[in-house]
């Protein structure tokens, strides 16, 4: 019998179903629309993705495949050029949202979004009093650009004397 030359229409449209509808249906479903009878469409399918039983049928869906990936492939410079057409297309239509979402989800897609999620636990007043000050020193050390001449001294001074103040009012 030997192995066929060439593809089938049914073959074909079977490779073609596999990559167009991957992930959204299984591979019986894609040979039952591609003609395979549903009692046999399970088998078929098997055996059509078997290398050693239909290398053509193989070698076409891996072709497919490529092809597939090269047309969606998401790049950094493909993705800044499509959010670009849609930020124009939403500038014309007004439906920014919507299309900014959908790049960032095809951006989150490709891979070039990383989400990451840090979860603290502990209170301030969980610290200890010498905790509390090199957390404060180490803020004012990352802030002392913004903060302008104020010596360390100065704002240890004033933060003890907030409290101070306030218990005073209090009574």
């Amino acid at each position: 019998m030997g192995v066929p030359k060439r593809l089938t229409e049914q073959q074909m449209a079977f490779a073609n179903l596999i990559v167009s509808e991957e992930g959204r249906k299984t591979a019986t479903e894609c040979a039952i629309e591609a003609g395979y009878a549903e009692d046999s469409a399970r088998q078929a399918a098997s055996k059509l993705q078997n290398p050693k039983l239909y290398p053509l049928v193989v070698q076409y869906i891996g072709e497919i495949r490529t092809e597939w990936q090269k047309k969606y492939d998401i790049t950094f410079g493909s993705h800044i050029t499509e959010l670009a057409k849609l930020r124009d297309e939403a500038r014309k239509k007004k439906a920014w949202s919507a299309a900014v979402n959908a790049e960032v989800a095809r951006g989150k897609a490709g891979g070039l979004y990383i989400e990451q999620k840090i979860i603290r636990t502990g209170k301030l007043e969980d610290l200890s009093t010498e905790e509390l000050e090199s957390r404060m020193k180490q803020i004012i050390d990352d802030y002392s650009p913004i903060l302008e001449g104020v010596e360390y001294e100065e704002l240890i001074d004033k933060v003890r004397q907030e409290p101070e103040k306030k218990t005073e009012t209090s009574d």
